[in-house]
């Protein structure tokens, strides 16, 4: 079976091994790893992120956990059935998800959350396996970079499938991508992503799934 995770200590990415170690000595009761996925292993859905945030997931272990971006989806999963219990912004927080796996593109927390093209080609492998492991129908691409390191994993051709807010695609697999903005608090606090436009994907998207 491929490796879906990188080790705790992968050595592939330079600049991240660095910040990592950077980040160990800083915070030294951080998570500090590559942040594995997580979810349901025979998701419906795949929701697919950029990478971890510096005191979010860099901090807790579990994707978009500990920062607003989690606040937002979290929230929206709960709504539409896709998750149980109640997101506190911590890994032992009682919430499962259902019929959903979130992996990022690039797993490590990239200084000033800017992967390279380099690091994202790297960590590549990871989804690509992530994806044949646990073959979801769907997938929910937050932000362009997401979308684009998708399209590639999948062999797709990305001027076929050009990214836009609450875009649907249909791959060349059958399967569906739908592309939202990322859920930042920047995005959120300029007004680029609304509660509202963010609800309307996923709830289309669950309700792909849900059939």
């Amino acid at each position: 079976m491929p490796e879906t995770n990188p080790p705790h200590d992968c050595p592939r990415c330079p600049r991240l091994v660095a910040f990592r170690h950077d980040n160990q000595r800083h915070y030294p009761d951080f998570f500090n790893g590559p942040v594995p996925t997580w979810g349901d292993a025979h998701p419906g859905l795949m929701i697919v992120g950029l990478a971890p945030g510096l005191k979010g997931a860099n901090r807790t272990g579990r994707p978009f956990t500990g920062d607003y971006a989690g606040d937002l989806l979290y929230a929206t999963l709960e709504k539409f059935g896709l998750a149980t219990g109640h997101y506190k912004q911590r890994p032992d927080d009682g919430l499962k998800l259902r019929n959903v796996l979130i992996a990022n593109a690039v797993r490590c927390v990239p200084p000033q959350n800017k992967p390279t093209g380099d690091e994202i080609r790297t960590c590549r492998p990871f989804l690509g396996a992530a994806i044949e492991v646990h073959r979801p129908r769907a997938f929910l691409a937050l932000g362009r970079i997401a979308h684009d390191s998708l399209l590639t994993t999948l062999g797709e051709k990305r001027s076929k499938f050009p990214f836009g807010h609450g875009a649907e695609h249909r791959l060349s697999s059958g399967a569906t991508l739908f592309d939202s903005y990322h859920c930042s608090r920047y995005n959120t606090n300029t007004g680029v992503l609304t509660t509202t436009m963010f609800e309307d994907v996923v709830g289309r998207a669950a309700a792909l799934v849900a059939v």
